[in-house]
Order: structure tokens, then C-alpha cells, then sequence
């Protein structure tokens, strides 16, 4: 073959290409139902939340002389911000990339949360030692405790998921250290935080498999826990007393909850219109934060609230969906502790405003002005997005020592691993009982 006729061949497809060309057809494949679902209820909530924290915060800076009224805001857009970074980078391969760090990451959650008690380092606002730093530079470690606590009980529980049966297993280590987690930020005081560790913990060891009377004996001796306690703390006690008739102690500690019930009376169906609200200038205090649902509720009435809700029922129903079609038991309890450690503050939030649960502190996810809990939120929501685009990770079981604790443990396996596992054999002795059948059919055809 001549050199001329040689250049004017095409030249061949080189692996590099080939491999681009795979990317860009995965890049073009259709998300998921669920995925959308969650990434348009988290950026529509941080878009509400946005419009609320300027509305609640803006007169109030302005009367005070603290600035142009816009500052709550900025902080609120950097701190999302940040958070959007986190969960878009954990929403592409986030389990792969927690799995390595659980350890460290509870190791440091536990440090940072026993320094807010050192003096000069932790910072004490209204009584209450939780946060570390200084000025506007602020961080609330058991924000990120959360999230550590969340990813230890995940990788215990889909290690090894009989943990469930028996209590003096699960005890040492995960209730020991969820217990202990608890223990050090109610100290500070932060009940808020600790309440919504304990129903996320509870709903993972249900999605785990746990039979309900061992849930029911750890329930009743965490309330006996919890009524010693405020017994024992003047905080606790006083917060507990005045949620049972918040009006009896309008003028102390019912001031705040007083105050909240009078901004939802205010608003009506329909609200008072965007940034009319009274309370949030002269009555309410936290407006911005723990009292941003009783903001909303006075300006755009039952209808705002409403449409609050039906944004956390959506990531309530994509993220149990994702739940139930993961690929494996660590990315299905991954969207079941996402999804409840979300809702079970959010839901803690709107009680406590609404009167039916005492004030426990704890803001309104991706609504209230919050820079950790907005940053560890936006983080958490990456890693369930993740699982519900299809992402999995498997978590190495624990090897057995003999034939007869293999055949125990199969036969325990209740959980998420077991339903999985017996699923996967229905499936494939339905398809294998077609062929046999099949066979059987053309060899009588035959003869």
C-alpha cells in the first residue's frame, strides 16, 4: 500500500475515545425518579428558607443598627452554598467515600464536642456551652456528631445485621456510644439534638430487623432516663413544666412558646402577606431560627405552612423509596437515616412551635438560619441523593468461626439483608422452575 493511500484511511478508534464515548452515554442516562424528587424539594426548601431568614431577621437588624438588614441573609447564602458544594461532591460517590472515614470522623466529633466545655474555647450563648469559635465564625459540633453517630450505626448494623438480636450485643459498642454521644451534648444543655440521635438510631435498628419488645424494653428504659433527668436539671425541668401550660408561664419560660402560638393565630388561611409579620419585630425572640415556622405561619398562613410540609413529604417518600430499591443493606439504611434523622428534627421543630412538644432548640432543616446545621444537613441530603441515583457500596461481613453460627445467623436474618436475600432467591427459583419446566415440556414433545 502506497504512503498516499495509507493518510486517506480513517484512522482507528482509539481506547481513550471509546471510553469518553461510555461517559458521555452515562452521562445522558435519565435520572431517577427519586433523585429528582429530592434535589428539587432541597433546593425549593433552601430557596423558601432563604426568602424567610431575610424576612424574619431584616427588620430586626435594622431597628437594632446592625447593619442594612441583609446579613442574616449573606451568611445564610455562603453557608448554603458550602453545603451545596458538599452535596453535590458526596451525591456523585459519597459512599465510597465515608466508608473510610467513619472512624476518624466520630473520633473527632467526640473531641470537638467535649471542647465546648473547655473555658476560652467553648462559647456559652443564652446559658448554653454547644458552640465553638469566635464572632460570626461559629460551629456546633454536635451538628456533625449526628452524622458521625449516623454512619457508625450504619456500618455496624450492616456488618454484621443479627446485632439486633440480642441486647447485650447491641449494647457494646453502638448503644454505648450512641449513649454516651447523648450524654455529652445534653450536658450542654442540647436535648434538641440529643432526641433527634435517639429517633434516628431507633429507626435503624427497626429498618435493621430489631423485634419490636426489644425496641419497647429499650424505650421504656430510655423514658425512665429521661424523667430522672429532669428531675435532676433545674433547665430541663423548667422546660418540661412549661410546655404542660406554656400560658400559666407566659411572662418566664412559656414566653417563647406563648409567643409562637400568638404569630400562628395571627396568620390565618392566608397570612398577613410576606414580611408583615408583627411578632418577629417586638415579641418572638430566635426568629430566624428555632421560630422561623411561626414566622411563615403569620405571614402566609395555614397555605405556607402547608406547602412546608408537603416539601418534607417529599424527601420522606423519595428517601424511603430509594430505601427500599438500594442496591445494598449499607446504602438502604444510609436512606433510612437520612431520610428519618431529616424528618425527625423537622417534625421536632414544628411540635415544639406548635405547642404539642416541648422547646427543645433544634432549627428547621434547610429552612431555619443555621450555618452547621445547614452545612451537615446539605452533606447528609448528598449522601442519600447518592443512593437514590443508584450508588452502592458494600460493607464486608464479619466472618463466622463455624459452620453452625453461619447457619444461626442465616436463619436470624430478619432485616434489611434477610428480606433482600430471600427476595433474590424467589426471584431466581422462579426463573430457574420456568426452564425446568420448559425442559421437561420439550423433552415430552420430543418423545
Amino acid at each position: 500500500m502506497s504512503a498516499a493511500a495509507a493518510r486517506r484511511l480513517p484512522a482507528p478508534e482509539t481506547p481513550s475515545r471509546g471510553r469518553s464515548s461510555k461517559r458521555r452515554v452515562r452521562a445522558t442516562r435519565p435520572q431517577p425518579l427519586e433523585q429528582r424528587i429530592l434535589l428539587t424539594a432541597t433546593l425549593c426548601l433552601l430557596a423558601f428558607g432563604a426568602v424567610m431568614v431575610y424576612s424574619a431577621s431584616s427588620a430586626t437588624t435594622l431597628l437594632q443598627g446592625r447593619g442594612n438588614g441583609g446579613g442574616y441573609l449573606i451568611k445564610y447564602l455562603v453557608y448554603g452554598s458550602i453545603g451545596l458544594v458538599l452535596m453535590h461532591l458526596l451525591a456523585r460517590d459519597g459512599l465510597a467515600r465515608v466508608q473510610g472515614l467513619v472512624g476518624p470522623l466520630l473520633a473527632v466529633s467526640f473531641v470537638l464536642v467535649l471542647a465546648v466545655h473547655v473555658p476560652h474555647l467553648g462559647v456559652s450563648v443564652n446559658g448554653a456551652r454547644r458552640w465553638l469559635g469566635t464572632g460570626p465564625l461559629q460551629f456546633q459540633p454536635s451538628e456533625l456528631m449526628k452524622l458521625a453517630l449516623l454512619l457508625y450505626c450504619v456500618t455496624l448494623l450492616a456488618k454484621r445485621p443479627t446485632r439486633v438480636r440480642d441486647l447485650r450485643e447491641l449494647a457494646n459498642p453502638l448503644l454505648v456510644v450512641v449513649g454516651g454521644a447523648c450524654l455529652l451534648i445534653a450536658t450542654q444543655p442540647d436535648l434538641g439534638t440529643a432526641m433527634v440521635i435517639v429517633f434516628t438510631t431507633a429507626a435503624l435498628l427497626v429498618a435493621a430487623g430489631i423485634p419490636l419488645r426489644k425496641l419497647a424494653l429499650l424505650a421504656g428504659g430510655l423514658l425512665v432516663i429521661v424523667l430522672l433527668y429532669a428531675l435532676v436539671r433545674p433547665y430541663a425541668r423548667a422546660r418540661l413544666t412549661s410546655f404542660l401550660n406554656p400560658w400559666a408561664h407566659a411572662s418566664g419560660t412559656g414566653f417563647q412558646a406563648v409567643q409562637g402560638q400568638i404569630a400562628i393565630g395571627s396568620g390565618g388561611l392566608f397570612g398577613a402577606g410576606p414580611g408583615e409579620s408583627v411578632q418577629k419585630i417586638f415579641y418572638l425572640p430566635e426568629a430566624p431560627t428555632d421560630f422561623i415556622l411561626a414566622v411563615i405561619a403569620e405571614e402566609l398562613g395555614v397555605i405556607g405552612v402547608g406547602a412546608l410540609l408537603f416539601l418534607y413529604g417529599m424527601i420522606a417518600y423519595a428517601g424511603l423509596r430509594a430505601a427500599k430499591k438500594a442496591r445494598s443493606a449499607y446504602s438502604a439504611l444510609i436512606a433510612v437515616g437520612v431520610t428519618c434523622l431529616i424528618l425527625s428534627q423537622a417534625l421536632l421543630n414544628i411540635f415544639a412551635v406548635l405547642g404539642m412538644a416541648p422547646l427543645t432548640g433544634v432549627p428547621l432543616p434547610f429552612v431555619s438560619y443555621g450555618s452547621s446545621s445547614l452545612i451537615v444537613m446539605l452533606a447528609a441530603m448528598g449522601l442519600l441523593v447518592n443512593v437514590a441515583s443508584g450508588g452502592t457500596a458494600h460493607v464486608r461481613a464479619v466472618p463466622s468461626t463455624s459452620r453452625r453460627s453461619r447457619d444461626a445467623r442465616a436463619r436470624e436474618s430478619t432485616g434489611l439483608d434477610g428480606a433482600r436475600d430471600e427476595a433474590n432467591r424467589d426471584r431466581s427459583g422462579r426463573d430457574g422452575g420456568a426452564r425446568r419446566a420448559g425442559a421437561r415440556g420439550g423433552r415430552r414433545a420430543a418423545r
